[in-house]
Protein backbone atom coordinates (compact mmCIF):
# COMPACT_ATOMS: atom_id res chain seq x y z
CA UNK A 1 0.00 0.00 0.00
CA UNK A 2 0.93 3.62 -0.49
CA UNK A 3 1.51 5.74 2.75
CA UNK A 4 -1.53 7.99 1.32
CA UNK A 5 -3.36 4.88 1.37
CA UNK A 6 -3.03 4.79 4.96
CA UNK A 7 -5.93 6.24 7.30
CA UNK A 8 -5.13 7.52 10.74
CA UNK A 9 -6.84 5.53 13.81
CA UNK A 10 -7.13 2.47 10.60
CA UNK A 11 -7.06 -0.97 12.36
CA UNK A 12 -5.34 -4.18 10.94
CA UNK A 13 -5.71 -7.75 12.67
CA UNK A 14 -2.72 -10.46 11.41
CA UNK A 15 -3.12 -14.36 11.47
CA UNK A 16 -1.95 -16.17 14.66
CA UNK A 17 0.96 -17.69 15.16
CA UNK A 18 1.75 -20.63 17.65
CA UNK A 19 4.62 -20.07 19.82
CA UNK A 20 6.71 -23.23 19.76
CA UNK A 21 9.43 -24.06 23.04
CA UNK A 22 11.82 -25.29 20.51
CA UNK A 23 11.48 -21.72 18.19
CA UNK A 24 11.95 -19.80 21.98
CA UNK A 25 15.19 -22.12 22.66
CA UNK A 26 16.35 -21.75 18.97
CA UNK A 27 15.89 -17.91 18.70
CA UNK A 28 17.40 -17.60 22.02
CA UNK A 29 20.25 -19.83 21.91
CA UNK A 30 21.23 -17.65 18.66
CA UNK A 31 20.33 -13.97 20.04
CA UNK A 32 19.26 -13.74 23.58
CA UNK A 33 20.79 -16.85 25.53
CA UNK A 34 19.96 -15.96 29.03
CA UNK A 35 18.59 -19.06 31.29
CA UNK A 36 14.83 -18.49 31.67
CA UNK A 37 14.45 -18.59 27.47
CA UNK A 38 16.75 -21.83 27.30
CA UNK A 39 17.17 -23.98 30.70
CA UNK A 40 14.33 -25.35 31.33
CA UNK A 41 14.97 -26.35 35.02
CA UNK A 42 16.22 -22.96 36.00
CA UNK A 43 13.37 -21.51 34.37
CA UNK A 44 10.96 -23.51 36.43
CA UNK A 45 12.41 -21.93 39.69
CA UNK A 46 11.62 -18.11 38.24
CA UNK A 47 8.56 -15.85 38.82
CA UNK A 48 7.18 -17.69 35.47
CA UNK A 49 7.33 -21.25 36.57
CA UNK A 50 9.10 -22.32 33.12
CA UNK A 51 10.55 -21.20 29.45
CA UNK A 52 9.34 -18.02 27.93
CA UNK A 53 10.10 -16.05 24.89
CA UNK A 54 12.72 -13.18 24.61
CA UNK A 55 11.28 -9.58 23.81
CA UNK A 56 13.18 -9.25 21.34
CA UNK A 57 11.68 -12.48 20.05
CA UNK A 58 8.71 -11.62 20.84
CA UNK A 59 9.44 -7.97 18.85
CA UNK A 60 10.61 -10.20 16.09
CA UNK A 61 7.31 -12.40 15.94
CA UNK A 62 4.94 -9.46 16.08
CA UNK A 63 6.57 -7.65 13.76
CA UNK A 64 6.93 -10.75 11.47
CA UNK A 65 3.04 -11.18 11.73
CA UNK A 66 2.65 -7.58 10.29
CA UNK A 67 4.38 -7.95 7.58
CA UNK A 68 2.99 -11.10 6.20
CA UNK A 69 -0.62 -8.94 6.04
CA UNK A 70 1.48 -7.43 2.49
CA UNK A 71 0.26 -3.89 3.83
CA UNK A 72 4.02 -2.96 3.29
CA UNK A 73 4.12 -5.19 0.38
CA UNK A 74 6.74 -3.71 -1.88
CA UNK A 75 6.30 0.31 -0.86
CA UNK A 76 8.31 -0.26 2.27
CA UNK A 77 11.84 1.75 1.65
CA UNK A 78 13.20 1.60 5.74
CA UNK A 79 12.25 1.33 8.60
CA UNK A 80 13.30 4.51 10.72
CA UNK A 81 12.27 4.09 14.27
CA UNK A 82 10.93 1.79 16.95
CA UNK A 83 9.38 3.89 19.96
CA UNK A 84 7.69 3.24 23.25
CA UNK A 85 8.73 -0.10 23.10
CA UNK A 86 6.70 -1.99 25.84
CA UNK A 87 7.14 -6.13 27.07
CA UNK A 88 3.82 -6.51 29.10
CA UNK A 89 3.21 -10.33 29.59
CA UNK A 90 5.48 -13.34 29.57
CA UNK A 91 4.72 -15.24 26.09
CA UNK A 92 5.07 -19.26 26.64
CA UNK A 93 5.35 -22.01 24.67
CA UNK A 94 2.07 -23.13 23.39
CA UNK A 95 0.79 -19.39 23.63
CA UNK A 96 -1.17 -18.80 20.18
CA UNK A 97 -0.29 -14.58 19.77
CA UNK A 98 -1.60 -12.23 17.10
CA UNK A 99 -0.98 -8.64 16.09
CA UNK A 100 -3.32 -5.66 16.00
CA UNK A 101 -1.74 -2.69 13.54
CA UNK A 102 -3.15 0.80 13.94
CA UNK A 103 -1.95 3.73 11.92
CA UNK A 104 -1.31 6.08 14.61
CA UNK A 105 0.11 9.08 11.90
CA UNK A 106 0.59 9.86 8.11
CA UNK A 107 3.19 12.35 6.84
CA UNK A 108 3.37 12.89 2.97
CA UNK A 109 6.53 14.20 2.16
CA UNK A 110 6.49 16.13 -1.90
CA UNK A 111 9.48 13.87 -2.92
CA UNK A 112 7.12 10.50 -3.51
CA UNK A 113 7.50 8.93 -0.23
CA UNK A 114 5.86 9.38 3.34
CA UNK A 115 5.85 8.27 6.70
CA UNK A 116 4.07 5.66 8.61
CA UNK A 117 3.35 5.42 12.11
CA UNK A 118 2.00 2.35 13.20
CA UNK A 119 1.66 0.96 16.61
CA UNK A 120 1.47 -2.96 16.84
CA UNK A 121 -0.32 -4.58 19.56
CA UNK A 122 0.11 -7.94 20.31
CA UNK A 123 -2.03 -10.45 22.13
CA UNK A 124 -2.09 -14.09 23.31
CA UNK A 125 -4.97 -16.79 23.08
CA UNK A 126 -6.65 -15.27 26.15
CA UNK A 127 -6.79 -11.79 25.01
CA UNK A 128 -4.07 -10.65 26.94
CA UNK A 129 -1.93 -7.64 25.45
CA UNK A 130 1.75 -8.93 25.62
CA UNK A 131 3.60 -6.50 23.95
CA UNK A 132 3.33 -3.12 22.13
CA UNK A 133 6.14 -1.03 19.94
CA UNK A 134 5.59 1.87 17.55
CA UNK A 135 6.96 1.63 14.62
CA UNK A 136 8.22 4.47 11.65
CA UNK A 137 8.90 3.67 8.15
CA UNK A 138 9.85 5.59 5.59
CA UNK A 139 7.25 4.44 2.26
CA UNK A 140 6.53 5.02 -1.20
CA UNK A 141 3.51 7.48 -1.82
CA UNK A 142 3.54 7.31 -5.97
Amino acid sequence: MKVREFKIWDTYKTDTMEVTKEHIIEFATKYDPQYLHINEEKAKQTRFKGIIASGVHTLAMSLSLWIDTGKYGEDLIAGLEINDIKFLKPVYPGDDIYSIGTVLDVEEKQNKTGILTLRLSTFNQREEQVFQADFVVLMKND
